[in-house]
């Protein structure tokens, strides 16, 4: 690995788990993809663990595997809650990555730079309530669901879901009756057109 990006290796269970410096994290997983007898060649995930213990760090969990060896690694790098929850993102790599960081964004807060669309994926986008997978997040959220019902109607889903999309909300009873009616006949609402800047 390279010098200074490696903090500690550890096995655990079979599998390898390696802790990488922040600020090394992209030169290291780079260097996993691209070495040869390393070959990473396959993100299978990325996600982040949050202690209740508030003096632990916040990890951001990398998992790779390499398909030509089949073996497989976990990458960690520990966010200290005191400092800047942000992280290089690894999109350049692995394109595969995209959705991955941004749930990773959305549910926890953490900012992955250089993404080309760091973005909320689950929540909707003007979603005031923070986010959910922190420890700090109320187990029922901060506002009511009728009021979390209002603010994602709000916020116009015919113009951001697909017909698919909606019925799923449809099937919860969560639409008004108007947009019930269109989706049963198959029709979309009238999306506005975006101001022009």
């Amino acid at each position: 690995m390279i010098p200074g990006a490696l903090r500690e290796a550890v096995a655990r269970d079979g599998e390898q788990i390696v802790y990488v410096a922040r600020e090394r994290l992209l030169e290291a997983m780079q260097w996993l993809k691209q070495t040869p007898g390393q070959e990473f060649d396959y993100l299978v995930d990325v996600t982040a663990v949050e202690f209740r213990d508030r003096e632990r760090a916040i990890e951001v969990v990398y998992f790779l595997r390499s398909l030509q060896r089949r073996a497989d690694i976990r990458i960690k790098v520990e966010l200290q809650p005191s400092e800047e929850l942000a992280v290089d993102s690894v999109w350049s790599l692995w394109h595969g990555a995209d959705w991955l960081e941004r749930e990773v964004f959305d549910m926890f807060g953490i900012t992955f730079k250089g993404h080309p669309d760091l973005r909320r994926i689950l929540m909707w986008e003007t979603y005031a309530e923070g986010y959910p997978l922190r420890k700090s997040f109320p187990l029922r959220g901060r506002f009511s669901r009728a009021e979390q019902v209002r603010q994602a109607l709000n916020a116009n889903p015919e113009a951001h879901y697909s017909l698919e999309e909606l019925s799923i909300a449809e099937a919860g009873g969560d639409l008004p009756d108007d947009m019930r009616d269109r989706l049963r006949r198959g029709e979309r609402g009238v999306v506005p057109e975006p101001p022009n800047p």
